[in-house]
């Protein structure tokens, strides 16, 4: 009885608390909602004719999204100011296509709604003129029924998307919602670096923007490479990751023939201007060949991370309980990604840049390397 007098209870105050939070929810939302009202009434009788004619500009604080709408119908714009600031939006709307594009290159807008049907400049022209000022921007035609097949041919030059007027407050509410989402998961995708697996000799010709890993290779958690050559024996290098990180090296040390190597423990030191950086081996076994070149030009290593630039052959001891702890294919491609932004994190962090040591520590530390 004292059991379910207790569950009760705390039923009773979860259910209290939840509607207490809904509550406050609710007020904060009326509040930011009368806020808006006032700044949607006083805003609109500002003068902003010295950026355009016929300007009109309503700002809330915390937008968002920033959107500036042109229809050569004022009805249609109050629609617009009144329901999206409302909802939270600022709104600059103008009444011609000249008007717009000049607005364009000056200010910052994460959306452009452009009548089709307009004098002087259509909507088709705003929207390829809008692409090539600012490709960045997302355009939406707005359309009526006659001209729909009008407005799905402009998604050829660029418009996200078009919408149908008339439209009610709730239409166009939702409509910019989901708007906005498809933009904030195409700018988080566009956030995400870009990893592609390539040739091993690609990596020399890849944009220094972009990260590469050498397909059919290995990857172990001290970014190091490894792929198996069709003796038997394992070549191994330093990855995309570390040799960007790590820029100019000046300086190789090379296991000697025949030394024997355990997996995480150093197998290569690397010198150069900003310090020095030990690299783990990926898999142990008997080291049976060494990259010779690399002594007098240890710029390969560089410049040629998963061909000219490898580092040397080992004989593995133990390949099949070695490769259990490395990365291979998708799991690579997402552990790199991780390991950029992990990276980027520390970079910012950092007011300077990041010495040698402090990255050997962070992401080059010796220690029992990670399953995939």
């Amino acid at each position: 009885m004292t059991a379910l007098l207790i569950l009760f209870m705390f039923l009773a105050f979860a259910g209290i608390d939840l509607l207490v939070r809904a509550s406050l929810k609710r007020r904060r939302e009326r509040l930011a909602r009368q806020a808006r009202e006032e700044v949607l009434k006083t805003s609109i009788r500002l003068d902003f004719t010295h950026e355009a004619k016929s300007l009109k500009r309503v700002e809330v604080p915390d937008p968002k999204a920033r959107i500036l709408a042109v229809d050569d119908e004022a009805v249609v714009l109050d629609s617009f100011r009144r329901i999206l600031v409302l909802e939270g939006y600022n709104v600059d709307t103008v009444e011609t296509g000249p008007e717009a594009l000049g607005l364009v290159q000056r200010r910052d807008y994460d959306f452009v709604f452009t009548d089709l049907k307009m004098p002087d400049m259509d909507g088709v022209e705003v929207v390829k003129a809008v692409k090539h000022l600012r490709p960045d921007v997302d355009v939406v035609v707005i359309t009526g029924y006659g001209s729909i097949e009008t407005a799905v041919q402009t998604l050829q030059h660029g418009a996200c998307e078009y919408v149908q007027k008339p439209f009610t407050a709730d239409e166009l509410s939702e409509f910019a919602r989901k708007l906005l989402i498809k933009r904030e998961a195409r700018l988080e995708a566009q956030r995400q670096p870009t990893v592609r697996v390539v040739a091993p000799e690609m990596a020399e010709v890849m944009p220094a923007s972009e990260y590469c890993l050498p397909g059919g290779a290995f990857l172990s958690s001290g970014h190091a490479w490894a792929r198996i050559e069709p003796e038997g024996q394992v070549r191994v290098g330093l990855d995309d990751f570390a040799r960007k990180a790590l820029g100019q090296v000046t300086a190789v040390e090379l296991p000697a023939r025949g030394t024997t190597v355990r997996a995480s423990e150093t197998l290569v030191t690397l010198r150069g201007t900003a310090g020095t950086v030990h690299l783990a081996a990926p898999l142990s076994g008997r080291v049976a060949h060494d990259n010779g070149a690399l002594r007098q030009t240890p710029e390969l290593l560089v410049e040629s991370p998963y061909d000219r630039g490898w580092l040397c052959l080992i004989e593995p001891s133990d390949l099949a309980g070695d490769l259990a702890a490395l990365r291979i294919g998708e799991p690579a491609v997402a552990w790199y990604q991780e390991e950029i932004a992990r990276l980027r994190k520390a970079q910012a962090s950092t007011p300077e840049a990041m010495d040698w040591a402090a990255f050997e520590r962070a992401f080059l530390a010796k220690g029992e390397p990670v399953h995939a």
